[in-house]
């Protein structure tokens, strides 16, 4: 169903346009003829299912805290609906802390290590100020043992140190060394016992040891119930992914646990790092939910002062984090912080006190019902304790489960009545199952023998089409050859919003003429001022005037520089220009310009869009020019010719000839 249309559980009655439609908007079904109480309108719902209430301090059982309600729910989400729950979360007071201490061993750590050799008891000591069930446990890292990042001959790698002088361990990836316990006196004894090592460069491999310290949760000893701190101490930067490379190491890490026997990562040399960002910290806390970065002392002096900052900073900050089949679906948050302050799109509160309650609105809606179920979780960073949501798409109606089975309604027990229509049974078809396929023939469904039947638009019931609803109008015709959606458009509108679209074609409203319905037979537009169509110059086509006559323009064809007499008023600018010497040239400019009008010699007038003229000199000579008009509306003189002037001139030279002849012989005689 889409967004807001309804069901009628009655079979409507069929009008001339076919069978009604039955999945509808609520007043067109009303308005069909189908009762109220049989209109189905899917909503979405809420079914929650654990429900606990927040755990306060006075109820403080570590074996059984709750951090958020709820804790699962179904929610059958309609598509195109939104649905809103809301998630409270609140920090239980005297919360067992796991922590692990993951530490490079490089040469250049050796004055970090003696300096946390009692670190154990201090920080045991702090941290039964926040929390009465506390455990350490520690790891370490150097790097892969591998060339380029370490030396390989065999001195090299029995002893990294060996250049310094000093006796230090083989190069090691990453180390398990103490599970969680809450025996800070076992810490102190492992970390005096820890010896450095060393390798080529100055970037560690921070992250293989951050990765396994993460997902090998048995072996590291994690609690399910308690906050996991993991806290990295280097004085450098980590390698990246693309390091791997350099050692010949292309196998992306596959984010399992890889501890040998002796707790040492056995992958080092095989899988690739994980990272492939930057190389700062700072931006590396970014990526990672919950996570706080701090400066270390040369020596780590201040490590128990910055381990207890960044706790009290975590505990300050509630944030969600999403989880699951999330592709799809649209998620937005709005987080309702301390004393009740709204902050939409946001997913996180800050200056959070351990107690305190915070809640968040999640707003969930689907697009479509392209998937059947989708599991997610919502959890607070740093906590185990999540919301797990089953949504499922409600893109079906009801009254399916009230089905009656081989109902007599569908031609004696040929099918099932659903939703007031007959499912048929194989074999059966049509509205009440009374067509039997095997004696039908899809023939009379199809326009010709290559054409699908009912053109792949409708369904062929008893030897006759019935046309599928679309959502862009209507289907019809007897093979359901027509739709009156698919004629040409104009400006967006089909048949120019001037007409009907009928099989295809435009039907023009009266007034209205065109393919596209888009030419108007209206000529208003075309009277000029004197009352004429076109100013009797042009033709009036789709409500504008197409000038015909040479020269004419503007919108009623009412400006013509070469209507009139044109040729007769520029006799005197043509004779000056066939008289001219340089002498005469501005003259010309001045006698041209006096009847509006330019001389040019270009050829870029074509003679049909030219006015021609002839006119007789005072040397008897025809004169012929063409008038026309450039694109600026000034009229041009072009293609002057004179006629009858070598004649003339023949004409003159024999009669002074004769002249000069006769003079000559009356003198002879003389």
């Amino acid at each position: 169903l889409g967004i807001e249309l309804t069901f009628c559980q009655l079979l409507l009655v069929a009008d001339s346009a076919g069978i009604h439609e039955r999945c509808d908007t609520p007043e067109n079904l009303l308005s069909k003829g189908c009762q109220l109480n049989l209109i189905e309108f899917p909503i979405s719902e809420v079914e929650i299912h654990r429900n606990k209430p927040l755990t306060i301090a006075t109820q403080m059982d570590n074996s059984d805290v709750t951090q958020i309600s709820p804790q699962k729910l179904t929610l059958r989400l309609r598509p195109g609906h939104e649905e809103t729950i809301q998630i409270k979360v609140r920090q239980s007071e005297d919360y067992p802390i796991d922590l692990y201490y993951l530490m490079d061993l490089s040469a250049s750590m050796d004055d970090d290590l003696n300096t946390i050799k009692e670190l154990g008891s201090t920080l045991s000591k702090e941290m039964s100020k926040l929390t009465s069930n506390f455990r350490l446990g520690f790891g370490s890292f150097v790097e892969k043992p591998v060339s380029p990042f370490i030396k390989t001959t065999a001195e090299e790698i029995n002893n990294p140190c060996r250049s310094v002088p000093y006796e230090c361990l083989p190069t090691f990836g990453y180390k398990h060394v103490l599970s969680l316990t809450n025996d800070a006196e076992r810490f102190n004894e492992i970390v005096k016992g820890q010896r450095i090592s060393a390798n080529i460069d100055t970037p560690e491999g921070g992250f293989d040891a951050i990765m396994q310290a993460a997902v090998c949760k048995e072996k590291i000893g994690w609690r399910n119930d308690s906050l996991h701190l993991l806290v990295f101490v280097s004085d450098a930067d980590s390698h990246f992914g693309m390091d791997s490379k350099l050692a010949g190491i292309v196998i992306p890490n596959d984010g399992n646990c890889h501890l040998d026997h002796n707790n040492e990562y056995s992958m080092s040399t095989i899988l690739s790092f994980i990272f492939i960002f930057s190389h700062c910290f700072q931006n590396y806390a970014k990526l990672i939910p919950g996570a706080t970065v701090g400066r270390l002392q040369q020596d780590s002096g201040n490590i128990l002062q910055l381990i207890i900052a960044a706790y009290q900073e975590l505990r300050s900050e509630v944030e969600l984090e999403v989880f699951g089949d999330t592709e799809g679906l649209d998620l937005s948050f709005t987080a309702i912080c301390n004393n009740g302050t709204f902050f939409p799109h946001q997913r996180k509160c800050s200056h959070v006190k351990v107690g305190d309650t915070v809640s968040f609105n999640v707003t969930i809606s689907l697009p479509s019902c392209d998937k059947t179920t989708r599991h997610v979780m919502i959890k607070p960073v740093g906590l185990s304790d999540m919301l797990e949501m089953e949504i499922l798409p409600q893109c079906s109606c009801g009254c399916q489960a009230k089905a009656e089975r081989n109902s007599s309604k569908c031609n004696k027990g040929k099918g099932s009545f659903e939703c007031g229509v007959c499912v048929c049974h194989p074999g059966y078809m049509g509205p009440h199952c009374e067509c039997d396929e095997n004696a039908l023939s899809t023939g009379s469904c199809k326009g010709s023998v290559e054409q699908s039947s009912c053109n792949g638009r409708g369904s062929c019931y008893c030897g006759q089409c019935v046309c599928h609803p679309s959502t862009y109008g209507r289907v019809y015709g007897a093979h359901c050859e027509c739709d009156d959606f698919s004629c040409v458009r104009h400006r967006g509108l089909q048949c120019g919003g001037n007409g009907d679209c009928d099989c295809g074609e435009c039907v023009c409203y009266s007034g209205w003429t065109g393919e596209y319905c888009n030419c108007t037979t209206d000529t208003s537009s075309c009277i000029s001022e004197d009352g004429t169509l076109c100013s009797g110059r042009g033709e009036c086509i789709c409500g504008s005037c197409v000038c015909i006559h040479p020269g004419a323009s503007g919108q009623t064809c009412e400006k013509c520089p070469l209507c009139g007499d044109p040729c007769s008023s520029r006799r005197s600018c043509v004779e000056c220009h066939l008289a001219s010497d340089d002498k005469l040239q501005g003259e010309c400019s001045e006698k041209c310009k006096s009847v509006d009008a330019t001389v040019s010699t270009a050829e870029d007038f074509s003679e049909d869009k030219s006015i021609p003229c002839s006119l007789q000199g005072e040397n008897k000579c025809i004169i012929s020019f063409l008038l026309a008009v450039d694109e600026q509306g000034r009229t041009v003189i072009h293609s002057i010719k004179q006629k009858g002037e070598q004649l003339y001139y023949l004409f003159y030279m024999t009669s002074n000839l004769k002249t000069q002849m006769g003079e000559t012989a009356s003198s002879s005689n003389t």
